[in-house]
């Protein structure tokens, strides 16, 4: 079975990360997921007239309530479709890695993610959007919504059924096995690991800790989406709180090093020392820990989006505009800032073991741990809230994806075989399911992107009819 998995991962591996200047510039290498990514954001972004620059006070505004209808159709409201979307995305990826990019690319890989979250903002946009023009309400009393429908409807739309088909499979196929892994077994055995240095007893029992995570999340998740919603309404908002709060008391205590932080990270950006491939390996650490963050391009968000109560699919668009930017420009860049001061990225600095496993989360906590003694506690909690939230989402996603291939009376075995995996993940080494299934959420954007390039007109469209609207005052008058 290893062997099996080894040689996916290879294969996707070489599909992936290719280098697109085929070595012809020594010591520098561009992956093509990455270039495919930046080409997608710039593009969209473009077409799009800057959607994720001048919109955001309007979203703001659909978000706390101002644009309701008497025509909005869904489950769940857009705050809550935003906290669940969030839910997946706030999370390790904040924690473990941006430390983890900063220890490979230097200070300079937090300016590149925070281009790569400006960007991702129109991809997030885009594919919200299209996930709410095509999403079908089943017989079931669900919603179906994501890579899987717009890529199949949209682009039969276009007179391409067949392809349009064969890619949404993938996609499906590809979600599936995401969110076992990357969704679920690496959250599992990462808040483990951090937990494990609190409690000593769950070094020697670690399958309470699994069989504790799956009781408390099949509990969320066997309720469907209006339970999750209901659920990362109240833990997002608690759990960033609690982050940024210690973030910024970190920040204002050694305010003094904050311009020097912000010099470093400008100037690495542009001339790194000692960093592999110069200023493209920066750029590509900045951009590959980007998307694990905010999952800008994977498809994977218009899925959590997909039941809002809205009247205009652009305007949950709009308001996924949000994600990203919380996700990666504020949260991502006030981790960056916190353990470019405490300086725990530098191997001179005693932090040569954590760096080298690439342990994010523990250089994480090693950088708060430094100016907060006690916070290390607090982040344990955390990170196992940061886990569990990105389990339940994960498993809609994935649920969601099965019921696409299999039917929605099939949901309930996705999600016990989900569970199932949640208590396995405390008790063995899941590195070999975790690798692959990450190659696999990667391997989303491939479909998705090319869906967003076609379909990209049909959301232009759109939005240039609501902002007339907006324009005319029609959407006040609408509005209850």
């Amino acid at each position: 079975m290893n062997e099996l998995f080894n040689a996916i991962n290879g294969f996707l591996s070489n599909l992936l990360f290719f280098d697109i200047l085929f070595g012809q510039v020594e010591g520098t290498t561009i992956p093509f997921l990455v270039a495919w990514l930046i080409v997608g954001g710039v593009f969209l972004t473009l077409k799009m007239g800057f959607v994720n620059l001048k919109m955001l006070r309007h979203s703001y505004k659909i978000i706390t309530g101002k644009y309701r209808t008497k025509e909005d159709k869904g489950l769940i409201t857009p705050f809550e479709s935003l906290t669940t979307a969030l839910s997946a995305t706030v999370g390790l990826g904040n924690i473990a890695g941006v430390a983890i990019a900063i220890s490979i690319g230097g200070p300079g890989a937090t300016f590149w993610m925070i281009i790569a979250g400006f960007l991702g903002m129109t991809l997030k946009f885009t594919e919200v959007t299209l996930s709410l023009q095509h999403r079908e309400f089943l017989k079931d009393g669900t919603i179906m919504g994501g890579g899987m429908e717009y890529l199949s409807k949209g682009l039969a739309n276009k007179g391409m059924p067949g392809f349009g088909k064969v890619l949404a499979i993938v996609f499906a196929i590809f979600m599936i096995g995401g969110a076992i892994g990357g969704g679920n077994t690496f959250q599992v055995s990462q808040a483990l690991g951090v937990v494990q240095q609190d409690i000593p007893f769950l070094k020697e029992y670690p399958i309470v800790f699994g069989i504790t995570l799956a009781l408390v999340t099949g509990a969320v998740i066997i309720g469907g989406i209006k339970r999750i919603a209901h659920t990362t309404v109240k833990i997002v908002p608690t759990m960033v709180f609690i982050y940024v709060s210690a973030s910024l008391w970190i920040l204002i205590t050694n305010f003094t090093q904050i311009p020097h932080a912000f010099s470093l990270i400008f100037s690495e950006a542009f001339a790194p020392t000692a960093v592999a491939g110069g200023m493209i390996g920066v750029i590509v650490q900045g951009f590959q820990r980007a998307v694990f963050s905010s999952e800008s391009g994977l498809g994977s968000a218009g899925i959590a989006h997909a039941p809002a109560k809205v009247k205009y699919p652009v305007r949950q668009g709009l308001v996924s505009l949000y994600e990203p930017f919380i996700d990666t420009i504020i949260v991502c860049t006030m981790t960056a800032l916190v353990i470019i001061i405490t300086g725990v990225y530098d191997p001179a600095n005693g932090y040569k073991e954590l760096i080298e496993a690439q342990q994010g989360a523990a250089l994480t906590s090693a950088a708060y741990g430094t100016v907060i003694s006690w916070f290390p506690v607090i982040l344990s909690i955390s990170i196992v809230l940061f886990a569990f939230s990105t389990m339940i989402s994960w498993s809609y996603y994935g649920e969601r994806a099965w019921v696409y291939l299999f039917g929605s009376g099939s949901s309930i075995v996705f999600k016990l075989i989900f569970l199932s995996f949640t208590v396995l993940a405390s008790v063995v080494s899941t590195s070999i399911m975790v690798d692959f299934s990450f190659m696999l959420i990667l391997g989303m954007a491939l479909p998705n992107i090319l869906g967003l390039y076609i379909l990209s007109g049909d959301v232009k469209k759109e939005l240039n009819d609501y902002l007339k609207k907006l324009k005319s005052g029609e959407l006040d008058k609408e509005s209850i």
